[in-house]
């Protein structure tokens, strides 16, 4: 997802992969109205997260605290996998998702 336009209302925004790719799409503001507390207030929230990506070349000589490996498509070269999976410092913060087939 890449942002283009930021609105009081909105962001507009355009999908980089998967089917929808290039689709222009808008994430509307979703309003909060907590009810647990005494008095009455309305927040404005984007649901919205900063992630990161790298593919596993570019994690060659890197050391990452935690990694999440997502795995659509098979690693294309012997010890693609291992590459990626070496740069993690510990193994219990390496996470990997496989579809099934």
């Amino acid at each position: 997802l890449i942002v283009h336009k930021l609105t009081t209302k909105c962001i507009q925004s355009n999908i980089l992969t998967g089917c929808d790719k290039a689709k222009t799409v808008s994430i509307p503001r979703i309003p909060i109205i907590p009810s647990n507390v005494p008095f009455q207030f309305k927040r404005l929230q984007l649901p919205i997260r900063l992630s990161f990506a790298m593919s596993i070349n570019k994690s060659w000589g890197q050391t990452l605290k935690a990694d999440r490996l997502q795995l659509r498509e098979p690693c294309f070269s012997h010890g693609q996998l291992y590459v990626r999976a070496s740069r993690v410092e510990a193994k219990a913060n390496l996470f990997a998702y496989a579809p099934p087939k």
